[in-house]
């Protein structure tokens, strides 16, 4: 009589386990038939509110005490590496552990990649604290989404310069690029709020520093007690590197100082107090105005504006209109005239490298 294997049971429960899981969540899954099973036992296309979306991956599924470690669970790669890493679909790795009754997770293929060609590993590592249960499918179904997601967009971008430096870029912080007149790249990465930022410089292999403003500016303002120089906060943290330390030459400071101020009025927001301020005022006007008074070519075509540091504030359409814009074009360029006074000052006497 043929036999059944030991390891069925717990496999099949792994199986049944998390399919169970993914559609009590109303995602879609699609069993890979075991002959054509190369490595990947599902493929698996998220919803959002009830709605399909275009996001899938493909899941490995391990289930037995096999695939235990010191420190959580591992996958063999096997012969899998190459389909794994560099497929259209990401891979991930699920296993079950027949003695919690838990499910744990890994991005294989982000695994993969990160380790390159060059020096694969023969394991996926899962950490003990991956749990897939009811309460960390939304981080999960986020993570994953945003991973399948990559390029798309400006995710795209992100994922390029990630990729290029060994980053890993949330998509809510600041980053920003810069290649130099001797193609090196400048990498600018802040996250909302935070006062310093983190530069990344290929001629200095990415190795990150943290910098502010003015520990860029230190080397070319006077030291505190010196005849002309200003108070101690102008030199900022001294600990931080200088332009001279990072060898920034003066275009690439500029452009460091201009991230620094259009990444801070992107944290601010848009003015709307002082636009729907502009706009009543100058409906007043209008309103004072003799109805005999001709409207220019000039200031209806003002709609297509667009200030060169926009930051989003352009007035609503509900509330401004051709004879309004104007006012809150004019306070846009008051913003902007403070900032190029602010960034010229920032680098006045700034040396060529």
């Amino acid at each position: 009589m043929p036999k059944i294997p030991k390891g069925r049971r717990v496999a099949q429960a792994a199986v049944n386990a998390l399919r169970a899981l993914l559609e009590e969540h109303d995602h879609i899954v699609q069993e890979i038939s075991g002959q054509n099973d190369f490595g990947e036992d599902f493929y698996v296309t998220f919803t959002a509110d009830g709605d399909l979306t275009s996001d899938t991956i493909k899941v490995q599924v391990k289930g037995g005490e096999s695939w235990r470690r010191g420190n959580g669970y591992a996958v063999p790669v096997d012969q899998h590496g190459d389909t794994w890493a560099d497929g259209n679909i990401p891979v991930f790795c699920v296993v079950y552990d027949p003695d919690t009754k838990g499910l744990y997770w890994a991005n294989a293929t982000q695994q993969l990649r990160r380790s390159g060609p060059f020096n694969p590993p023969r394991h996926i590592g899962v950490s003990p604290n991956a749990i897939l249960n009811d309460a960390t499918m939304a981080s999960f179904v986020t993570r994953a989404r945003r991973y399948v997601g990559r390029y798309r967009g400006r995710q795209a971008v992100l994922t390029h310069l990630s990729e290029m430096s060994g980053v890993d870029f949330d998509p809510a912080d600041h980053v920003l690029h810069f290649v130099n007149g001797d193609d090196e790249d400048l990498i600018f990465w802040r996250r909302p709020g935070d006062a310093l930022a983190t530069l990344l410089l290929s001629a200095h292999d990415w190795e990150p520093y943290l910098v502010s403003l003015q520990s860029l500016m230190r080397s070319e303002i006077p030291p505190p007690g010196d005849e002309g120089g200003g108070p101690v906060d102008d030199w900022g943290d001294m600990d931080l590197p200088t332009a001279e330390d990072l060898e920034l030459s003066r275009t690439e400071v500029m452009w460091v100082a201009s991230c620094f101020f259009s990444t801070r009025q992107a944290d601010e927001g848009p003015e709307d107090s002082a636009s729907i301020s502009e706009c009543e005022g100058a409906q007043a006007a209008r309103a004072r105005r003799p109805r005999s008074t001709p409207t220019s070519r000039r200031t209806s075509s003002t709609n297509t504006f667009s200030p060169v540091f926009s930051t989003g504030s352009r007035p609503s359409p509900t509330c401004c209109n051709a004879h309004s814009w104007p006012c809150a074009r004019t306070a846009s360029s008051q913003r902007r005239s403070s900032t190029n006074s602010a960034l010229s000052k920032a680098t006045r006497g700034l040396s060529v490298r």
